[in-house]
């Protein structure tokens, strides 16, 4: 992009500088640290000139919004067309109470519903099950069958609404359930929008939240894109999420790094399905998490977008522009949020928030000042998303498309991003002898990932431990009386009413059609057909998420994690 008589007087006014401006201030005041770094530990430099981006081929690697390689946007016109969508996680106790909080969210000007599930649902167990006890409602929203999918959207029109499921081993059966009821209201299958996670990769990999071992987790996964594909078009059937994996500890590379891994792998699996790459790649979707460091995630975020595309085109053969296009949701990062002082959390989520809309995400959650202590507040809640109308209404940052595009500083970060995003996925291509699928099944079981994410875990923590990462109010600038907001509880006779109901429902059921439809959903596996099919029609016969879900584990067996550490 530059001349190269231009680089070279660049080079001489930069040495003058370095010894007639910055060498007195430096000898005379020093700075606040010997080094200076992001959060994920790469080093920044003092300043970037054009000499740091001089091999930048403007064309090749910037382009412009909305066309190849998508690195300054999806979207020609981003936020000045329309706003990112606006989701604010939500679910607890049972299904009428957080039936309430959407419509809440909904009356504050939330745009799109994001729904959080306890963790029997997200086990596949039932809320009946003794390994349920005392978790019913506790972190997410119950739900045991059809019934409380219906009571949680009563009086909301699935076909006006987008909404994400939060939710990995047992998402079919939710995807499932909202495909029944939108069938009960009348809207058709092609009309409803939303995303399910239904990344299982990521949960061998980081969350750890299984029922089947990983070849047939991948192989469930490949059914829904498929059943999405052909019945679903405008629903998103996997979110691949690099959230969970930086929540677990990485660095922001190896976040961009292994989802993108995993991204990749779910395509080969649908490849080898026979599935047309145009046909399912434009329904692939992307989570990240944004963290403190803003330009690394704005990095990032450009990084992605420019990987993808190329890998999409060159290892894929994808043509179709809709399928090169890393579209993701990001969310703040709730590993970054502090008990102590938790309105400071206030200033994070904005930071994290601003970094998200900057590199140019398409919907955004951020996190309420409360969560490092409970499930949100309504204040909290509400905090958190006028947050994300004020960077929308008043901060100007919606628009300018890429603000930070031609930017000397983020243009060479984004270029060391996938540098070093792009040696790991290779690492990976490499482990599975020329296949990423191969070699993401082949790091979860030897516990590569989790050895590389480990290690960047706990190097953080020594930092913080030895105050070179400052954390405001934990490590430095804390006060001897801390500050607690009110926050939510969850009522302790949640279990109970959920059981009651759960009980009604078995008793007023066809104890014989639901017998039948388990045992459809049986042969679906053992003939190696997809499941969506006939779990659509078990849900619909009030079969519970454990009944479901336990013909898979019947079919499959569990999966223990036996990787042991380096």
């Amino acid at each position: 992009m530059y001349d190269e008589d231009d680089l070279a007087a660049i080079r001489e006014a930069r040495e003058d500088w370095e010894a007639d401006t910055l060498d007195p201030v430096l000898d005379a005041h020093g700075e606040r640290r010997d080094s200076f770094g992001t959060v994920s530990n790469m080093e920044t430099e003092r300043l970037y000139t054009p000499e740091d981006v001089a091999d930048l081929d403007y064309e090749d690697d910037l382009g412009f919004p909305g066309e190849e390689p998508f690195t300054r946007g999806v979207y020609p016109t981003m936020y000045r067309g329309r706003s990112w969508t606006m989701r604010q996680f939500a679910g607890f106790g049972t299904a009428s109470e957080t039936n309430e909080r959407f419509h809440y969210l909904i009356d504050e000007g939330q745009t799109g519903l994001s729904t959080a599930f306890d963790m029997p649902s997200l086990m596949g167990l039932d809320s009946d099950d003794r390994m349920s006890d005392g978790e019913v409602g506790k972190e997410g929203v119950a739900v045991d069958t059809l019934r409380d999918m219906e009571i949680l959207f009563e009086g909301i029109d699935l076909g006006e609404v987008s909404t994400s499921f939060t939710i990995n081993p047992s998402a079919p059966v939710i995807y499932a359930m909202y495909i029944a009821l939108a069938d009960q209201q009348g809207v058709p299958r092609e009309e409803i929008r939303g995303t399910l996670q239904n990344d299982m990769l990521k949960e061998f990999i980081a969350q750890k939240e299984w029922v089947v071992p990983p070849e047939p987790s991948l192989g469930v996964v490949t059914d829904v894109i498929e059943f999405a594909v052909a019945e679903t078009p405008k629903f998103k059937p996997v979110s691949i999420s690099g959230y969970h994996i930086r929540e677990a500890g990485s660095t922001a590379v190896q976040e961009l790094a292994f989802t993108l891994a995993d991204g990749f792998a779910y395509v080969e699996d649908c490849l080898d399905r026979g599935l047309d790459i145009d046909e399912f790649g434009p329904q692939l979707s992307f989570f990240f998490n944004s963290h403190n460091s803003i330009f690394e995630e704005i990095a990032k975020f450009r990084a992605g977008r420019r990987i993808y595309a190329r890998l999409m085109d060159e290892w894929y053969d994808a043509e179709d522009p809709a399928s090169k296009q890393l579209k993701f949701h990001t969310q703040t990062a709730g590993q970054s949020l502090t008990a102590q002082q938790p309105l400071n959390n206030i200033v994070r989520v904005t930071i994290q928030a601003l970094a998200g809309v900057m590199g140019g995400t398409q919907s955004l959650h951020t996190n309420s000042f409360d969560e490092a202590l409970a499930l949100p507040s309504e204040e909290a809640v509400r905090v958190a998303l006028r947050t994300q109308q004020i960077i929308a209404e008043e901060s100007g940052a919606a628009d300018i498309v890429d603000p930070m595009g031609g930017s000397f500083a983020i243009e060479s970060l984004t270029d060391e991003v996938e540098e070093q995003t792009m040696a790991y996925i290779e690492e990976i291509k490499e482990m599975g002898e020329g296949s990423v699928r191969d070699g993401v099944l082949s790091g979860i079981q030897q516990g590569y990932f989790h050895r590389e994410i480990q290690d960047s875990a706990y190097e953080y923590q020594e930092r913080v431990d030895e105050g070179e990462e400052v954390v405001v109010g934990v490590n430095a600038y804390s006060i001897a009386e801390d500050t607690q907001p009110d926050v939510l509880k969850v009522d302790e006779d949640v279990q109970e009413r959920q059981r009651e109901r759960l009980a009604e429902v078995k008793a007023d059921r066809d104890d014989e059609a639901v017998a039948d439809a388990l045992e459809s959903v049986r042969d679906a596996i053992e003939r190696d057909e997809n499941v969506m099919p006939s779990i659509v029609e078990a849900v619909k016969t009030y079969a519970t998420m454990g009944e479901i879900m336990g013909v898979f584990e019947d079919h499959y067996g569990s999966y223990q994690e036996t990787a042991g550490l380096a």
